[in-house]
């Protein structure tokens, strides 16, 4: 019996021996070529997709903190799970930043070669002419007395704006080639190199965009983007620290919304004035008519109007004869009908003493309706506008705890100190415009009118210009991408023999090619074939 070795396991020689740093040379070669495969982007595209839904199907801490809160100690264990994975920040967690980095990388080492072969492709010339042309899909074999420099004369004259190279072949066989849809490729890269500049608009966006919300008192109250401290509500970049905002002011002069029979909204309109540049220098002031969906676009910022609510006018008269007004703005609970709910806060004059003055002070609480109607006593709404203006308030003595350091919503009062006895209720009465309670004090709370606010939204994102330039061309390239079809021609021309009773006549040989599925192209070829040989091509096969 002979002993054999198989290939397998017969020792290589030393010189070919795979080391250590070929083995992980290799492993990174081919790590970069599976991450920079368009399939690997198209699925980390895809990834990126799937990874943003829990951004909009759960409350993020950067937007509503409190919210976010509120879900986790709702939810119990799952809530405080989906927090240790960063499901409420998902925008800034690991696992979204790194598809998201990847997926750059994915697009940058994927679009830079295919760039370099179009651009190699470009300068080069359309391929030789095939020996056999009748394997293409297209091919039409005919004769013809014109000579070969005539057929190529029609052929070039035919083919104009194609990109055609003509060459000499064996036994004075001459041959032209031609392409056309370069245009594809090209619209190709440009939609995927759209898409890599949308992704890199967006987070750059991300790290100096900022956002705010805050609300204006319709009677000529100001409001200046000079930090963050006037806005009610503000979501910064990454980058943003709010001490380099924008600079400009804003005035709303008057709110006018329009409503129909029902109480639907038709449209909310607010007449401001503002200044920005050298305005503020100046003081100059400029007038624009604010409406939804038409933002007020000056230093770099977009105005927005979001919406509107009321504010109604509480005027404390004290025993010692002091006067105290107050317009507070009142938070709606009922979007349709505008009824509102708040609370107006005031501290007692005169008082010097913390201890006293915390335990005398006032929150006049409850609804407020624009248009008002009584279940007996039960205040409702009938009708978002301002027709019949009505309170039903709680006035509330005690301890306010505004002054324990506690974040606490100007549209309410601390609950704590109610139910640990520190605010209790003194009075509760339903109240129409020029009505009031007095208490047991003499102290007199009237309902004096109603102001109107306008909710607005400051948006700063200096990258929206590159975002639409680099959308628009991602549509161009997809439109370009689709639209265009590579396609190529040949024509080959062999010279009448005199002395050859087969080359009695000069023959022409067509052969065409499709680079995409195309529908049409053997109508197209079958067209210019026609136009070369000025007939029906016959007694060849155009498939």
């Amino acid at each position: 019996m002979t002993d054999t070795v198989s290939r397998e396991s017969r020792p290589s020689p030393a010189g070919h021996r795979p080391t250590r740093t070929r083995r992980a040379l290799a492993f990174v070669r081919n790590t970069w070529r599976g991450l920079t495969s368009m399939r690997t982007a198209l699925v980390l595209l895809f990834l990126l997709a799937l990874a943003a839904l829990p951004g909009a199907l759960l409350p993020q801490r950067e937007l509503n903190a409190s919210e976010t809160a509120s879900y986790i100690e709702e939810h119990g264990w799952w809530g405080r799970l989906l927090d240790r994975l960063q499901f409420f920040d998902v925008y800034s967690s690991v696992w979204f930043s790194a598809i998201y980095l990847l997926l750059m990388v994915s697009l940058v080492g994927c679009l830079l070669p295919r760039t370099t072969e179009y651009l190699r492709a470009m300068r080069a010339g359309p391929v030789l002419t095939p020996r056999n042309l009748a394997r293409l899909p297209h091919h039409v074999r005919a004769e013809t007395d014109a000579t070969p420099e005539e057929v190529l004369a029609t052929a070039r004259k035919r083919l104009r704006g194609w990109r055609t190279v003509e060459r000499e072949e064996a036994d004075g066989v001459r041959s032209l080639s031609a392409e056309r849809g370069y245009l594809r490729e090209a619209g190709n890269l440009v939609f995927h190199f759209g898409m890599l500049g949308l992704i890199v608009a967006f987070a750059l966006g991300a790290m100096y965009s900022y956002e705010g919300q805050v609300i204006v008192h319709a009677d000529g109250q100001e409001f200046c983007n000079s930090g963050t401290f006037n806005y009610d509500s503000f979501d910064p970049g990454l980058r943003v620290d709010g001490t380099r905002l924008s600079p400009f002011c804003v005035r709303v002069n008057d709110f006018d919304a329009t409503y129909t029979g029902v109480g639907q909204p038709i449209a909310y309109e607010a007449d401001i004035q503002y200044q920005s540049g050298a305005d503020l220098e100046s003081g100059t002031w400029r007038p624009y008519h604010l409406e939804v969906n038409e933002p007020l676009r000056t230093a770099g910022d977009r105005v927005y109007l979001l919406g509107h609510g009321y504010a109604p006018t509480f005027t404390v008269t004290y025993p010692d004869g002091d006067v105290r007004t107050k317009t507070i703005q009142w938070r709606p609970s009922d979007e349709t009908t505008m009824l509102s709910q708040g609370a107006t806060k005031f501290d007692p004059p005169g008082v010097t003493d913390s201890e006293r003055r915390r335990e005398q002070q006032l929150a006049i609480t409850g609804l407020f309706a624009p248009t008002a109607a009584f279940h007996g006593d039960i205040l409702t709404s009938t009708h978002p506008g301002l027709n019949d203006p009505a309170v039903a308030v709680d006035v509330m003595r005690g301890e306010l705890a505004v002054e324990a350091g506690r974040s606490q919503s100007i549209f309410g009062i601390d609950q704590s100190m109610v139910e640990a006895g520190r605010l209790e209720r003194v009075a509760r009465e339903n109240l129409r415009v020029g009505e009031e309670i007095t208490l047991a004090d003499g102290t007199r709370i009237s309902f004096d009118g109603v102001d109107q606010w306008a909710s607005l939204q400051v948006s700063h994102d200096p990258t929206q210009v590159w975002v639409l330039g680099f959308a628009v061309a991602m549509f161009v390239g997809l439109g370009a991408s689709l639209a265009v079809k590579r396609r190529r021609f040949w024509v080959r021309v062999t010279p009448a023999a005199p002395d050859d009773d087969d080359l009695r006549r000069t023959v022409v040989e067509l052969g065409g090619l499709a680079r995409t599925d195309q529908a049409g192209y053997g109508e197209e070829f079958t067209v210019i074939a026609g136009d070369l040989l000025h007939r029906e091509p016959e007694g060849g096969k155009a498939r």
